[in-house]
């Protein structure tokens, strides 16, 4: 009877654990731009690579875009500042992600990296720009 209880509460400390694994610090992403690059061949790259990502991309202001990405119930809405040199994504708002006290559901951070990845990739490759 002892040895169910201990199984008992190690299986309820386990699974609080697990619970607790799927939230994580909000990422923040700031990126230099190197080779050179223009404003418009950064705001090039950072809008092709978010269609590729299925995100939904606006223009904010000068040097600013609007993020957007909806999969099923989940929204991940950012702002991405932008110059010739620089770039960052910063988290704006969501919906159905678990987001409270700096942290967030680790799926927006996955998807964030991904963008961040193929911004990178379009630098790289020129975009096409």
């Amino acid at each position: 009877m002892n040895k169910i209880i201990k199984w008992c509460a190690a299986l309820a400390v386990v699974g609080t654990l697990a619970g607790c694994a799927r939230t994580a610090p909000i990422a923040q992403i700031n990126n230099t731009v190197t080779a050179g690059h223009t404003e418009a061949q950064v705001r090039t790259a950072i809008l092709k690579a978010g269609q590729q990502r299925q995100w939904i991309m606006s223009q904010a202001g000068p040097g600013v875009l609007n993020g957007r990405l909806q999969t099923r119930d989940h929204v991940a809405e950012i702002r991405i500042t932008y110059s010739a040199s620089s770039y960052s994504i910063n988290y704006a708002s969501s919906l159905n992600l678990q987001a409270s006290g700096g942290k967030i559901h680790n799926s927006y951070n996955r998807w964030i990296h991904n963008l961040d990845k193929d911004i990178q990739l379009n630098l790289s490759a020129g975009a096409g720009l």
